[in-house]
């Protein structure tokens, strides 16, 4: 053999080595993830709260497992930024069909100042579970959902995702796109044997 076809050989299975080494060193990664949302790193269980609906009657957050849950935490005031997330998580769901009602939405009021202004408001919203409680109880449930970002009372405005064990495994921020939203979701629907 002549010593060129010898140091091409070895070139052509050097190069490939040498090429990943330098796209992981640099942390160069693929720009076409799968997912729009923003995956939770282990995804982490959610420990139970005792929370309260709007009509009195005492809710837990485990009430919640089996399905596939879209979490949004704000104040009883909903600002734009909250109504803009109440309509993605209604419409996000809407847009499942027949998958739809494998996904529940709860909207956690941090503050209910504003209250009886929200009430009709959610009238928007049929089937949402909105809860509050007592500060301690609403404080607990969001440093469970804490992000390198911070947590839900720091006013991210941020949509969670919960799967049917309780465990949050994804999030997305306020300017989320809600198409990106529903294909996560129906791909999860797909693969999902729970919920």
């Amino acid at each position: 053999m002549k010593k060129s076809t010898i140091v091409l050989l070895v070139l052509l299975f050097i190069f490939p080595v040498a090429a990943s080494f330098i796209l992981y060193a640099t942390g160069w990664r693929p720009s076409g993830t799968i997912n729009h949302g923003e995956l939770v790193e282990p995804a982490r269980p959610i420990n139970d709260v005792s929370l309260m609906r709007l009509d009195g009657k005492q809710m837990r957050f485990a009430d919640l497992q089996n399905k596939w849950t879209l979490v949004y935490f704000g104040s009883a005031e909903c600002l734009s930024p909250c109504k803009d997330s109440l309509y993605k998580m209604r419409q996000v769901r809407l847009s499942l069909g027949v998958d739809g009602p494998r996904v529940a939405r709860l909207f956690v009021i941090t503050d209910t100042n504003a209250l009886d202004l929200l009430k009709y408001e959610l009238k928007e919203y049929p089937n949402m579970a909105v809860v509050t409680g007592p500060a301690k109880n609403i404080e607990a449930l969001a440093n469970q959902f804490h992000l390198p970002v911070g947590t839900p009372l720091n006013n991210l405005e941020r949509i969670y995702v919960v799967d049917p064990l309780g465990l949050l495994m994804m999030s997305y921020p306020a300017d989320a796109d809600p198409s990106g939203m529903r294909k996560d979701l129906k791909r999860l629907l797909k693969v999902s044997r729970i919920g």
